[in-house]
């Protein structure tokens, strides 16, 4: 779904949901609609909060944490594509009508590898801007009191100095090789930022660095980097091969679990209320090389054979380090999932859901 050839040294130029694209159900009970337990305690009026894209890596991970810490007077309704088509204004006014949601986190996005970035720049801009703009209007209109979108690293300016902070968004044109699906998400800070300034509307929206968990897609060619380096080694394991990684290794990455993410995701939800958006990822120190987390990999999978590095492939961009001092500012003393638990966990998932997981 989301990734481009030689992913696992070079990063990718890809978000990390799903788009919601088909119209079929489009009238009918959301599907994927499930709901924490609510009340009305001193006369609270409960929230409703919809997620866009909720059935992919971050959906899926903002469902377990909410889960596992539910609050009173919040209700939770997670969208796939099965809901409506977020590209067609009156589909998306369906849900909001449906739904009624006092907050929306906007994941849903229509994403590609490197290939499809190329070749379809026209189709990644306007549908994008289609799908944004109807989510944030209809959040207008809807009266939302919070929306938060989710943006990424790979839309900032193609020449810059590192680390690259939220004010850098906008200096430069992003690389060409997906200038359309950037630029149509460098709309939604553009827009923030208006809809704040012209009729009071609470929008903002998140950059995460590169993401894993459980839930991914782990697909060799189209997943993303340690996803795609797990399925390697489980099948390198499985049939006593080596477990070959594409490019040097050394290139280095900031990487946050998917947990993590929906975390602080809530978190921006519930307190984080500028429209400028906000870097959530671990700290520069915590940067680490792809042939670091190709051995974390092999440890976690308790893979005792032959590691090789295909220095043949292309390594792609040597760092693309963000600055998270605007997170930490305000949370200065959260803990992050270190590599080799994140890895482990994300290992142990994808062997017990195997025969069912995305690959």
């Amino acid at each position: 779904m989301t990734a481009t050839t030689s992913e696992e040294a070079a990063g990718s130029k890809r978000d990390h949901v799903e788009i919601s694209s088909s119209k079929e159900n489009a009238d009918e009970e959301a599907p994927l609609a499930k709901k924490a337990s609510t009340s009305k305690e001193d006369g609270v009026v409960p929230s409703i909060v919809m997620v866009t894209g909720g059935s992919g890596l971050v959906g899926k991970a903002i469902e377990n944490f909410v889960n596992e810490k539910p609050r009173d007077n919040e209700s939770w309704v997670y969208l796939s594509s099965k809901d409506g088509d977020l590209r067609d204004r009156k589909s998306t006014e369906a849900i909001f009508e449906r739904v009624k949601p006092t907050h929306v986190i906007h994941l849903a996005a229509k994403v590609g590898g490197l290939f499809a970035n190329m070749s379809q720049k026209v189709e990644f801009y306007r549908e994008n801007v289609l799908i944004n703009d109807n989510v944030m209007e209809c959040s207008r209109i809807y009266k939302v009191k919070k929306l938060v979108s989710f943006l990424s690293t790979c839309i900032f300016p193609d020449k810059t100095t590192y680390p690259i902070d939220e004010t850098m968004l906008h200096n430069g044109p992003p690389h060409s090789s997906n200038e359309g699906y950037a630029l149509a998400k460098r709309l939604i800070d553009t827009m923030n930022r208006a809809y704040a300034e012209e009729y009071n509307c609470n929008f903002t929206s998140i950059i995460p660095t590169n993401i894993y968990g459980p839930n991914d897609n782990f697909s060799i060619q189209n997943g993303h980097v340690i996803p795609g380096l797990i399925h390697k080694c489980y099948l390198a394991k499985k049939n006593n091969t080596p477990f070959t990684i594409w490019g040097s290794g050394t290139p280095l990455r900031q990487f946050v679990y998917s947990k993590d993410l929906a975390e602080l995701t809530v978190w921006v939800m519930r307190d984080y209320h500028k429209p400028d958006p906000i870097t959530l990822s671990v700290d520069e120190k915590e940067e680490v090389s792809i042939k670091s987390v190709a051995l974390s990999v092999a440890k976690a999978m308790d893979f005792k054979g032959e590691v090789v590095f295909d220095t043949e492939k292309a390594d792609g961009q040597f760092k693309k380090t963000a600055c998270n001092k605007k997170l930490r500012s305000h949370l200065p003393d959260y803990k992050f999932t270190t590599m080799d638990e994140g890895i482990k966990k994300s290992v142990d998932w994808f062997v017990e859901n195997f025969d069912t997981c995305r690959k």
